[in-house]
C-alpha cells in the first residue's frame, strides 16, 4: 500500500481499536434476576383456594416463596427461566425433566395475599389454574 493511503486509513484503525477497548471496557456482565417480590412475603402456613371459590386446594408451609412458582411441581428439579421480576409480580416458565413444564405468574397485593396464575403439563396432562393464596399463620 503507498504511504500516503496507509496514513487515511490508520486514524481509522486507531479510532476503531480505541471504540473496542472502550466498548470492552464498559460492559456489565448480565445479572440473575432477584425475584426480589417473593422475598418479601411472609413464610408460614399459606393457603391455596381456587380464585372465586371457598374450598383450600392446599394448604403449604412456606419458608421460600419460590415455592409458589411450582405449585403442579412442588418436589420436581426443574430449570427456570425468568420472564417477568418487578416489585409486584414475577413470571417464571419452568421445566421439570420427566415430570413435565409450566408457567407462573405471581402478583403481589401485600406480603400476606397473592394471586397465581398457573398452567403446564403435570403427570402428562395439562392444567390451568387461577389461585389466590393467603397465608394463614405459622407453620
Amino acid at each position: 500500500m503507498e504511504k500516503g493511503k496507509m496514513a487515511i486509513f490508520s486514524p481509522f484503525l486507531r479510532w476503531s481499536l480505541a471504540a473496542c477497548t472502550l466498548a470492552g471496557a464498559t460492559a456489565v456482565p448480565a445479572q440473575a434476576p432477584s425475584l426480589a417480590m417473593l422475598d418479601r412475603l411472609e413464610k408460614g402456613s399459606w393457603q391455596l383456594r381456587e380464585r372465586g371459590k371457598d374450598a383450600v386446594l392446599q394448604t403449604i408451609c412456606v419458608g421460600d416463596a419460590r415455592r409458589l412458582i411450582q405449585v403442579y411441581h412442588p418436589r420436581a428439579n426443574c430449570s427456570r427461566y425468568v420472564i417477568e421480576d418487578t416489585p409486584d409480580a414475577v413470571t417464571v416458565h419452568y421445566t421439570c425433566p420427566g415430570a413435565g413444564h409450566g408457567r407462573t405468574s405471581i402478583r403481589s397485593e401485600t406480603n400476606r395475599l397473592v394471586q397465581i396464575d398457573t398452567q403446564g403439563i403435570a403427570e402428562g396432562k395439562p392444567f390451568s389454574q387461577a389461585i389466590e393464596a393467603r397465608r394463614a399463620g405459622g407453620c
